[in-house]
């Protein structure tokens, strides 16, 4: 295969995008041949697509008729896995925007097609193309900062106004979009905090206030304290209701502290390990010495274009992927404990009872404004 032909599902923000990129050949190895949209979409691909690109009105059209080798994803986060599903089966590769899914579950099963039908399956994690974050997961993955022993992201840049949520009557709907500011803005650092660090949570116990900001169904205000397997602790911060936000993050380890907010990669390097120190230190009130360092960081912030561009390079050369799909399961079940949590008002355990969260979503789907 010289050329990967490729369709895109779902003619969104996110897919008209994705497809734009394609069709100007921004991909190197890709040719947009068909999207896949609603009818009165046909109107944009007509300004914005050459006539070449077919257009499909349902997806079985589309996997059966359109020659294609590999799809993008691009539509509500709840047909994720079942689309990936579908397309797995028909002999498809799969790049899918994120979330993974809304609940475990389906996720896990979307996984094991995926790992069977034996097509490269990668998911819309763009962030993981940032040189910051690349180089904080370098620096852990070497040992520089010893073991982790604690985490802490303040994510309060994520503002929204209720214009947003008053866009269209599907947002900030459990049955519309299966969560707020966790699973909508929050996912990306998530994703990063749990690939960057390589920490397994083990326990959670979250607060998610329900609309404290704006007039909505799901949470746009939460408060996470995790446990990890290693015994290190975290707290995560989110919100789409503060202005002016923070998008901070502490990771402290027996040899240091790095803090990345803004632009910045900041570490703060222990002369010896703090637990050398504590050991041998006689001085009560002593602490240990460390130097500043402003990490200098190189390369480009790829965002989509960065993951669409390694996908099809997987697919044509069997070039590591940045965002495998089947790790979009580990965010989304830290997600679904932080949730199962507040509404439980208890701790919860890994992994979680997928039954018992389904069933606690389920009831939020049946109460909620929006019904598909």
């Amino acid at each position: 295969m010289s050329k990967v032909k490729v369709g895109v599902i779902g003619l969104g923000n996110m897919g008209k995008s994705h497809a734009q990129q394609l069709a100007k050949g921004l991909i190197k190895g890709a040719e947009l041949t068909a999207v896949c949209g609603r009818k009165e979409q046909m109107n944009w691909l007509n300004g914005n697509l050459t006539n070449k690109v077919q257009f499909f009105k349902d997806e079985e059209s589309l996997f059966n008729d359109s020659g294609i080798d590999a799809v993008i994803i691009a539509t509500p986060h709840y047909s994720h896995p079942e689309l990936a599903k579908k397309a797995f089966r028909k002999g498809k590769h799969v790049l899918l925007e994120k979330p993974a899914g809304v609940y475990t579950k389906n996720v896990i099963e979307m996984n094991e097609i995926a790992s069977r039908s034996g097509k490269v399956f990668a998911i819309m994690n763009n962030q993981r193309t940032n040189p910051l974050f690349q180089k904080l997961c370098h620096l852990i993955q070497l040992g520089e900062l010893g073991e982790i022993k604690r985490t802490n992201w303040t994510i309060t840049d994520w503002y929204r106004s209720q214009s947003y949520y008053d866009s269209n009557e599907w947002r900030g709907t459990w049955g519309g979009e299966g969560g707020g500011v966790l699973l909508n803005q929050a996912a990306h650092q998530i994703d990063l905090l749990l690939w960057t660090t390589g920490l397994i949570p083990k326990r959670v116990h979250a607060f998610c206030h329900t609309g404290k900001y704006h007039a909505i169904e799901v949470e746009d205000d939460v408060t996470a304290y995790i446990e990890y397997e290693n015994g290190a602790t975290g707290v995560i911060i989110a919100s789409t209701g503060e202005a002016p936000g923070t998008n901070r993050f502490e990771i402290a380890g027996e040899l240091g502290k790095i803090v990345i907010e803004g632009d910045s990669l900041t570490f703060y390097r222990l002369k010896e390990s703090e637990r050398v120190f504590n050991v041998a230190n006689t001085a009560g009130f002593e602490t240990p010495q460390y130097i500043k360092n402003e990490v200098s960081v190189s390369g480009d912030y790829l965002g989509h274009k960065g993951i669409i561009q390694n996908w099809i390079d997987a697919i044509l050369f069997n070039t590591p992927l940045i965002a495998p799909g089947e790790e979009g399961l580990k965010a989304l079940e830290l997600i679904n404990a932080i949730y199962l949590s507040s509404w439980e008002n208890q701790t919860i355990t890994f992994p979680i009872d997928q039954d018992i969260y389904l069933n606690k979503l389920q009831e939020r789907i049946t109460r909620s404004t929006f019904q598909n």
